[in-house]
């Protein structure tokens, strides 16, 4: 059956109550949402959960889904982020943190990219736009033929055939960056072998009896769907934008119009505000800068930048956080003399330039911080050479500059041991961030590098076992020492 007989059940669900034709699209696509919930949280029970909620929310948005939209895409980024949603709610990690991880595990070797592929599929196939996704999501998780996918399109099948080719290079290009080498072909032949699995039977009727009976559901449950039905919301709104200020002095059934888009740009305005921040959502947000209270609870913690390094956002981080990103200091070499404040929040910093001096006005206006540079003499790790020549201090091979940590893991590619541009990047800032002190290079190598460091984790000595593994892989070791070193102390503005 194509696109059409989903849009017609889908209709009749929404404008008949028919619970027969909700249990048809159920059965038809649940496979689909539940391997997409099962890749993500690869445990038998979320994974139900997680499908659970798709499909309830699917069934209260109903009445306000688009027409001519193709269901099967709508489930699968629906699932997506119903699935990051639950991960973000179950993990205290910092979302760059886990993805890291990930990437860690995918580089190991594996005769079958399968398991290198499948942890970050998600990620990279919803970060497609809306089309391309939706032909990825038709011709290899649906396996429909290139005709099928051109006619649920609305175009050809030499424009779906082409839509398909170029978003499978996206992909590939995903996945190269992240250590998979595949051709097209190989990516598209391992995604329509492994990508859909078969969920338990019983979970069908589970959903279409609590979905459409509004039979008892968990509170998780509903937890989850509330999370996630905000994150649709906040995506979808920015369709309400273009207003002019004007408006807003009119009058009557105008004026409110106005004032609703008003509250929908209000909203559009601050949708950078979810726990999956990176560095996509940071430069297609509205340019502001702004600094408010955590929406979010204890658990949810992230910090990102953006690629030019001058962008950033945060969600549920620290005062010290924000004062990193507004005066690009490295944490360990930055002093509240009164200790640092104990309160979270939400920030972000992403005008098209003068971003860092904004926030830190934000900064002085909000919470009264301010820094000021000053040379004192601390605690500090010399690094130097041990043994010349290690093997661990390989030449640049791919010249791209990637640099990133995780769980058990560094890699940096074509980077100085100190970098200067950008200074938070490269070994010694690194190893600040594991000791929490200020690192300063004495081994007089100047040269740019690819390391690989890697270290038994988890290891009830981390710092020890990563210590270990800079001198026994890089040939270099850590000596404690005191220096007089630049420090930024952060203080309550007079």
């Amino acid at each position: 059956m194509d696109e059409t007989d989903d849009i017609e059940l889908l209709r009749q669900y929404a404008e008949e109550q028919s619970e027969a034709a909700f249990a048809t699209l159920v059965k038809r696509h649940l496979n689909l949402v539940y391997s997409a919930a099962r890749r993500s949280v690869d445990n038998v029970e979320q994974a139900e959960e997680i499908t659970q909620a798709v499909f309830i929310i699917l069934a209260r948005k109903a009445r306000r889904l688009r027409h001519g939209i193709i269901l099967s895409g709508w489930l699968y980024q629906t699932a997506r982020l119903t699935a990051a949603n639950f991960r973000r709610a179950e993990t205290r990690r910092a979302w760059r943190e886990t993805e890291a991880h990930r990437q860690s595990l995918m580089n190991e070797s594996e005769p079958d990219p399968w398991p290198q592929i499948a942890p970050l599929l998600e990620q990279a196939v919803g970060g497609l736009k809306e089309a391309d996704r939706n032909a990825i999501v038709l011709r290899f998780f649906e396996k429909k033929s290139l005709n099928e996918v051109g006619q649920a399109l609305g175009t050809s099948e030499d424009a779906a055939k082409v839509r398909v080719y170029r978003a499978l290079e996206k992909l590939r290009k995903f996945f190269t960056k992240r250590g998979v080498t595949l051709s097209a072909t190989g990516l598209a032949g391992a995604i329509s072998a492994h990508s859909l699995q078969s969920a338990p039977i019983e979970l069908a009727t589970t959903i279409a009896v609590t979905a459409v009976k509004g039979s008892a559901v968990a509170v998780p449950t509903l937890t989850l769907v509330k999370g996630t039905l905000k994150i649709m919301a906040w995506t979808k709104v920015k369709i309400a934008i273009g207003i002019g200020a004007g408006v807003l002095l009119v009058g009557g059934s105008t004026g409110t119009l106005a004032f609703k888009k008003w509250e929908a740009y209000q909203v559009y305005r601050d949708s950078w505000r979810v726990a999956g921040l990176d560095s996509g959502s940071i430069d297609r947000a509205v340019p502001q800068v702004r600094i408010f209270p955590t929406m979010f609870d204890s658990s949810t913690h992230n910090l990102a930048q953006t690629a030019s390094g001058d962008r950033w956002g945060g969600i549920g981080v620290s005062v010290g956080e924000i004062v990193w990103a507004a005066y690009d200091w490295r944490p360990a070499r930055i002093v509240f003399p009164s200790g640092p404040p104990a309160e979270r929040y939400d920030f972000i910093a992403n005008l098209r330039q003068g971003s860092m001096t904004a926030l830190q006005a934000e900064l002085k206006k909000k919470l009264g911080f301010i820094g000021r540079r000053e040379s004192r003499e601390v605690d500090v790790l010399l690094l130097k050479v041990k043994t010349p020549n290690a093997p661990g201090l390989a030449a640049p091979n791919l010249g791209g500059g990637d640099d990133w940590s995780g769980t058990g893991r560094y890699y940096c590619d074509d980077r100085a041991l100190s970098n200067t541009n950008p200074p938070h990047l490269g070994l010694t800032r690194f190893l600040e961030g594991v000791f929490g002190e200020p690192i300063i290079d004495q081994t007089g190598l100047t040269q740019h590098f690819s390391i690989d460091l890697r270290w038994p984790s988890p290891h009830p000595q981390e710092r020890a076992a990563i210590q270990q593994a800079v001198l026994d892989q890089l040939g270099l070791e850590l000596v404690p020492g005191r220096e007089s070193v630049e420090m930024l102390i952060v203080e309550k503005a007079r």
